[in-house]
């Protein structure tokens, strides 16, 4: 009885409450965010000194496997950070039930795509480099 105390009756019965998952997408977007802290950094000074040596030095910096790995890895931190954060958005502005499973699905397409097309350009040049 004293958990439904502060419930009015419009919200009990339009079933509007916590959907039990705020938790585990805050535990998830800081795991991202610290994860973020450290290879932003690496990613920012790493392409900075890349690029000074023109294409070939950065398609040879990008071959390395340690370098290649760290940029998948932040690539995939990123937009993960990045679906959760606009999923949250998304489902706190968005009234339509329609537009917003639409904008949802769209945004984890998105995430994906973009996570896809950067882990396998990243692999073609590691294991290009190789061949």
């Amino acid at each position: 009885m004293a958990n439904n105390q502060f419930i009015t009756p419009a919200k009990a019965a339009r079933g509007l409450g916590s959907a039990k998952s705020g938790t585990s997408d805050h535990i998830r977007q800081r795991v991202t965010a610290i994860a973020m802290v450290f290879l932003v950094p690496w990613f920012l000074y790493s392409v900075i000194h890349a690029s000074g040596a023109g294409y070939d030095g950065a398609v040879e910096w990008a071959s390395k496997p340690w370098n290649a790995i760290l940029l998948i890895l932040t690539a995939g931190a990123a937009f993960f950070h990045m679906r959760i954060g606009m999923q949250i958005v998304i489902e706190d502005y968005i009234g339509k039930t329609g537009t917003r499973s639409a904008l949802l699905i769209l945004n984890s397409f998105a995430c994906i795509a973009l996570f896809a097309t950067v882990a396998l350009s990243v692999l073609k040049l590691w294991i290009g480099a190789g061949a």
